[in-house]
């Protein structure tokens, strides 16, 4: 079992930056990819980016490339989010999900915490 908390969420007006961080804790992260979704209100949720164990891959939703970047350390059992050049279209509630068999679905989720960017 992995328990993700996540952090840093807010209100900010277009344009500006917010960073997200994802604590896990439980058993052992090692060889979980992890990823960061999103839901908008009336949306279905929607991925948003994922990262591999080694930081050697990441992926991003067409939405948000150039704009967000994931990161982890993994020592610290830490995922990032840095987010960049907001738009009110990113608003949402933003999720930190673990998966323990990479190319399977993610199997952690974390609670959410809101992002609300005002233009």
């Amino acid at each position: 079992q992995v328990q993700l908390v996540e952090s840093g969420g807010g209100s900010v007006q277009a344009g500006g930056s917010l960073r997200l961080s994802c604590a896990a804790s439980g058993s052992t992260f090692t060889g979980y990819a992890m990823g960061w979704f999103r839901q908008a209100p009336g949306k279905e949720r929607e991925f948003v980016a994922g990262i591999t164990w080694s930081s050697g891959l990441t992926y991003y939703a067409r939405s948000v490339k150039g704009r967000f970047t994931i990161s982890r350390d993994n020592a610290k059992m830490l995922v990032y989010l840095q987010m960049n050049s907001l738009k009110p279209e990113d608003t949402g509630v933003y999720y930190c999900a673990a998966d323990s068999s990479p190319g399977t679905n993610y199997d952690y989720w974390g609670q959410g915490t809101q992002v609300t960017v005002s233009s």
